[in-house]
């Protein structure tokens, strides 16, 4: 046999059986919440109007941003086998340097403060 032939049946063979596991060995007791099909919390009759804490979506949205820092920063390490890494560096730093920038803009602004 051949390496491709041996990938495939190995691929094969292991979805079958996480697949054949994954109907036999979970609870089949559902509760009134785990068949509700909202297991957030709130109410989905209630109105859909209500209030929204900016707070919380303050700090979503900085959540975003400083993980969308850490995937831009990610390929940095290959970055000293490029023609020109000084010129990788300086705007890895220069993105650190202003995302710093800001959290420290929202510190002193008082957005970070959870509770008052």
């Amino acid at each position: 046999m051949n390496i491709f032939t041996t990938t495939l049946l190995i691929t094969a063979g292991l979805s079958i059986i996480l697949a054949m596991v994954s109907f036999w060995l979970p609870l089949m007791s559902p509760d009134q919440e785990k068949v509700s099909p909202y297991e957030c919390g709130f109410d989905p009759l209630g109105s859909a109007r209500l209030p929204f804490s900016m707070r919380f979506f303050l700090v979503a949205i900085l959540f975003l941003l400083f993980d969308l820092e850490i995937a831009l920063l990610l390929p940095l390490p290959w970055g000293d086998q490029l023609p020109s890494p000084q010129t990788t560096f300086f705007w890895a730093s220069l993105l650190l340097i202003l995302l710093t920038l800001g959290l420290i803009y929202e510190w002193v602004q008082g957005g970070l403060e959870w509770a008052e």
